[in-house]
């Protein structure tokens, strides 16, 4: 069966990329076949892409980290860590949102069982002065996965995030709650209160040890198997 995902999150510094990779080991790890791409990446230093979100992903899936498979995984990269309108702006580069949809469109129609696009920041977040990752998300017309985070405020950010997706009819297959950081809010009494707003499958991942990032997560197991 085929399976296209885009993952988007509630914000920045989420974990996006850390459950994106995890999911591409577990579906490794079920014998399929797995492409995945983050086609827009702000704060990327070519100095040391390996550390780059975009390293993580090539790591994930287990290619070499190459100029070439840098540029297949991420054709929009900026060294300024801002939204990619101001990235862009910023460094004078011309970023177009049609563009982007293609490439997207182009990495739905691959053969591969399953396909992970990574967003860029949160749902909301500014693509150029008229498209945000709603925008796109809803134009590659892919099933979401949200993720968030246990941290405080963070129902309000889900709900708001869960909002809009939901008024562009955005079909949600998840939501990944990544424990936060030295959040004061248990991971449990977060999904509690969310499972009262939400009839969505709920996966609770708790927080990993230090050098156990690469680790498998079983919380993911049922997506994908």
């Amino acid at each position: 069966m085929r399976q296209r995902f885009f993952i988007t999150s509630t914000g920045t510094g989420i974990g996006k990329t850390f459950i994106t990779a995890a999911l591409i080991r577990q579906a490794r790890g079920l014998g399929k076949s797995v492409a995945a791409y983050k086609p827009i990446i702000s704060g990327y230093d070519p100095i040391h892409p390996s550390e780059s979100d975009t390293g993580v992903l090539l790591q994930s899936l287990g290619e070499t980290i190459t100029q070439a498979t840098i540029d297949r995984m991420s054709p929009w990269r900026f060294s300024t860590a801002l939204a990619p309108s101001m990235a862009a702006q910023t460094e004078k580069v011309d970023l177009d949102f049609e563009s982007v949809v293609a490439h997207g469109r182009r990495a739905i129609e691959e053969k591969d069982e399953i396909v992970f696009i990574e967003g860029v920041g949160g749902v909301m977040v500014p693509v150029d002065a008229r498209h945000t990752v709603l925008d796109w998300i809803e134009k590659l017309g892919i099933q979401a996965i949200l993720v968030t985070g246990s941290y405080l405020g963070t129902l309000s950010h889900t709900l708001t995030a869960l909002s809009v997706l939901e008024q562009r009819k955005v079909p949600i297959f998840a939501i990944i709650v990544n424990e936060s950081d030295d959040s004061p809010v248990p991971l449990s009494a977060t999904l509690g209160e969310l499972s009262r707003w939400t009839r969505l499958p709920l996966v609770p991942v708790k927080r990993r040890p230090p050098g156990d990032e690469d680790g498998e997560i079983a919380e993911l197991r049922p997506l994908l198997g």
